[in-house]
């Protein structure tokens, strides 16, 4: 057992180092984290301010924020730490969306990898949480500003909001009991939580195998790669400390977060400019973009505009996150295991829909930041508002569109240089006089990925005038309205697929190379 550990195969490609990085900044965090932790006051008890820093001394502030401005100029090496923990985070974040969008547009998410799919989302939605705790602990005026938007958005859960608010700031915002709750959440709870999940998914990864990209020798029933000792312990180890000095390197060089220049958290004062990390930018843009409307139901007021984003959007956006493979699942008639990476081209509809979210997705980080933006370009600020509403409805459908014919002209790219061959730089002239560029054929090597991919086949529906009776009642009804969506969907999901000019033993061939382990060994000899 333990020689099939330490010899494991792990494939190798550039995309899988992306969580990796995420692995080894949450690393960066729990060292950084950890010494933070000695000289932080999770404490909203005011004193007055007599550290170094001239502009705010003499002021009365919190605790928290004087450990903050305690860390930043009196400890050693302290800002260099807490601007090393902001970093890390940001990056920790980013790395694990980056790794997410891989696993979604390459398939990877497919069974066997349903459960682990939900971990990483999970992880994802631990991290947002653990990000915007920590963003928020030192009671500047920044952080402030952003828990007085999250107050408001828990105000506008119908119901629960009041007690939910009351519960969590401990009395009228802001309370006095805020920071130190969010400590332990931020430090213990969300934390231990995320170690668990890692040691899970790494768990799953092992157990599962690593997907891995077509290629000579590669088939959905083995793994081609290093082995787990020495080679790629080795060289993940380097990239460890890779991950580590870039994290440095920003830290010394590029200022982050500086809690001094914003001041105190004061209820009365909002800082202008105000935008948070860029992982819930969405929300603020989403925030700036809906209308305020007001709905009084039943003695109980709807605020719609925190409500829809502030609450429905993310609710949305991560129901469909964990909800996307068992949807893909349900209308592909594909049952067998998945081991083999798809390249996004031959999957037009999930690369679209990807790209129309990341669509999405940016323009409302834009407007979290719609008043610099009208600032610096000059630009009236009711108008930009309006074009971003405009865009919001308008870029991502146009998106969806435009991948899906760049995906398809890639596969039409594809077959024909299968068929002809790739240009070169010679032109030869017939004996007609007429010139033609001459084709070479592929290598084997460029050749494989091209040839080595699943064509779906759409679900066949219910026939009409089929002589089978329909199911009695309403529940038959159903079932038979069922069946006719999930076959419409499954056509328009799978028709942009092209097949590979292969002959059906060639194909019998590329069937055998995709089946993964669970699948029959009728054509194992091919």
């Amino acid at each position: 057992m333990a020689k099939g550990a330490v010899r494991k195969a792990f494939p190798d490609h550039w995309s899988f180092l992306l969580g990796e990085i995420a692995l080894y900044s949450l690393l960066v965090l729990l060292l950084t984290g950890t010494y933070l932790a000695f000289f932080f006051q999770p404490s909203m008890n005011e004193v007055v301010y007599s550290g170094p820093y001239g502009p705010l001394r003499g002021m009365r502030v919190s605790e928290a924020y004087a450990s903050t401005l305690r860390i930043s100029f009196e400890v050693r090496g302290g800002l260099l730490i807490r601007q090393a923990h902001h970093w890390a985070a940001l990056v920790f974040v980013a790395a694990i969306a980056v790794h997410l969008l891989r696993v979604f547009l390459t398939g990877a998410f497919r069974r066997p990898r349903e459960l682990n799919w939900i971990v990483g989302v999970t992880m994802f939605l631990l991290a947002l949480v653990e990000g915007f705790a920590g963003y928020s602990l030192p009671d500047d005026l920044l952080s402030g500003t952003g828990l007085r938007t999250a107050q408001g958005i828990m105000l506008s859960v119908p119901v629960i909001g009041t007690y939910a608010s009351l519960f969590v700031f401990g009395g009228e915002f802001p309370g006095e009991d805020i920071v130190a709750r969010l400590y332990p959440v931020h430090i213990l709870l969300v934390p231990g939580l995320l170690l668990a999940l890692v040691a899970l998914h790494l768990l799953l990864v092992v157990h599962l195998k690593h997907t891995q990209w077509p290629g000579p020798g590669r088939t959905g029933r083995n793994a081609v790669g290093k082995a787990f000792l020495p080679q790629y312990a080795a060289k993940s180890a380097g990239f460890f400390f890779l991950v580590a000095g870039v994290l440095a390197a920003l830290s010394a060089l590029a200022q982050i977060n500086p809690v001094w220049a914003y001041g105190p958290y004061l209820p009365d004062q909002v800082s202008t400019g105000a935008q948070p990390d860029w992982y819930v930018g969405f929300l603020e843009g989403a925030l700036r973009l809906m209308p305020g409307v007001e709905t009084r139901l039943w003695g109980h007021t709807l605020t719609w505009n925190p409500l829809v984003a502030g609450v429905l959007l993310p609710g949305a956006l991560f129901t469909g996150l964990y909800a996307y493979p068992f949807f893909e699942r349900w209308i592909s008639r594909e049952r067998g295991e998945q081991h083999l990476c798809d390249r996004p081209r031959h999957r037009p509809v999930r690369t679209a829909l990807a790209v129309s979210v990341l669509c999405a997705y940016t323009v409302l980080l834009l407007a979290g930041a719609q008043d610099l933006i009208a600032f610096v370009l000059d630009l009236p600020l009711p108008g930009l508002t309006w074009a971003l509403r405009c865009a919001l409805f308008l870029v991502p459908p146009a998106a969806f569109w435009l991948t899906r014919r760049i995906c398809l002209a890639l596969q039409r790219q594809d077959i024909d240089a299968l068929t002809h061959g790739e240009e070169t730089d010679e032109v030869r002239q017939s004996v007609e006089g007429g010139y033609h560029p001459v084709h070479r054929p592929l290598s084997s090597e460029r050749r494989y990925p091209l040839l080595v991919y699943r064509v779906p086949a759409p679900v066949a529906g219910p026939v009409a005038g089929s002589v089978r009776p329909a199911a009695p009642g309403r529940g038959g009804r159903i079932r038979g309205l069922a069946e006719r969506l999930r076959a419409a969907l499954s056509r328009w999901y799978d028709r942009d697929v092209l097949a590979p000019p292969l002959s059906e033993e060639d194909r019998r061939t590329v069937d055998a190379i995709l089946a993964g382990p669970d699948a029959r060994d009728a054509t194992a000899g091919h």
